[in-house]
């Protein structure tokens, strides 16, 4: 009797397992849940280098296990292969990915710091040294700047001498036409301390200057005069005296004028003329 009440339980829970089986939607299959599988498939991320894959299973294993200390040395070795992949994009040169590998690392291992240092001193010797990289180019391009500017200016500079030289040598050429008029013989005496005035050197109107030196020349030569420069500073007496001695000497060659310097700051430049004695 009591055997057969239990082949007919049997019976009665095989039919209603079937029912439950033919109620179900098709296509979907009962909820798994397989964590030792979820690990095989994270040692196969981990083993094939796919890191972002690998940590994505990490977490969901870490959520449905809690604090499973089992799961630690996969924590740390996904850790380690970040740090791997830093170091070796440090060593192509991309410090960007070099420095997203050792941030995804010390999340992982926060409480291990050490394990990040080496990478994370060579990722900031690596920034230095662009940087410092940066500094120098930067200099050199100042250098070059300044140099380009001085060698501008050194240019003009000399334009500006090579046209006063030809202006100069325009008003030489010039010159025998204009002191062609020959003294009256009333001359000499009326040069007797005549004081002539050079505001131009004050103000700096060199073409001015130059013209009345030529006929101060003229009148030197005529007259047979002497010649006391009175100027606000020595290298003017430096710079005047060789004009006005070469016009002179243009003009006649054999005569060779007395010249004196007298230092006046406070006065107006002027050359006066006296008889040579």
């Amino acid at each position: 009797m009591i055997s057969f009440a239990s082949r007919c339980l049997s019976i009665l829970a095989i039919s209603l397992l079937l029912a439950a089986c033919q109620s179900a939607p098709p296509g979907t299959e009962p909820a798994t849940d397989d964590p030792l599988g979820d690990v095989r498939l994270l040692e196969q991320s981990l083993a094939s280098g796919q890191l972002s894959e690998a940590e994505s299973r990490l977490k969901s294993l870490q959520l449905r296990a809690g604090d499973d200390d089992r799961l630690e040395p996969y924590q740390r070795q996904l850790a380690e292969a970040y740090l791997l992949q830093g170091q070796a994009a440090l060593q192509t040169g991309d410090l960007d990915r070099a420095a997203k590998a050792l941030s995804q690392a010390r999340q992982l291992m926060p409480q291990a710091p050490a394990l990040t240092t080496g990478l994370g001193g060579a990722i900031a010797q690596a920034r230095q040294t662009e940087l410092d990289a940066a500094d120098l180019a930067s200099n050199a391009a100042e250098q070059a700047a300044a140099q380009a500017q001085a060698a501008r200016g050194e240019q003009a500079r000399q334009l500006r001498q090579a046209a006063e030289r030809q202006a100069a040598a325009l008003r030489a050429s010039q010159l025998p036409q204009a002191a062609q008029a020959p003294a009256k013989p009333s001359e000499p005496a009326a040069a007797a301390n005549r004081v002539i005035a050079l505001p131009m050197l004050d103000s700096r109107d060199n073409p001015g200057l130059y013209r009345l030196l030529d006929a101060v020349a003229a009148e030197v030569v005529n007259c047979r005069c002497t010649v006391r420069i009175q100027v606000r500073q020595a290298k003017d007496y430096l710079w005047l005296a060789p004009l006005l001695d070469a016009r002179i000497k243009r003009l006649d060659p054999s005569f060779s004028p007395s010249m004196s310097q007298l230092l006046e700051p406070e006065q107006i430049p002027q050359l006066v003329l006296s008889p040579q004695r």
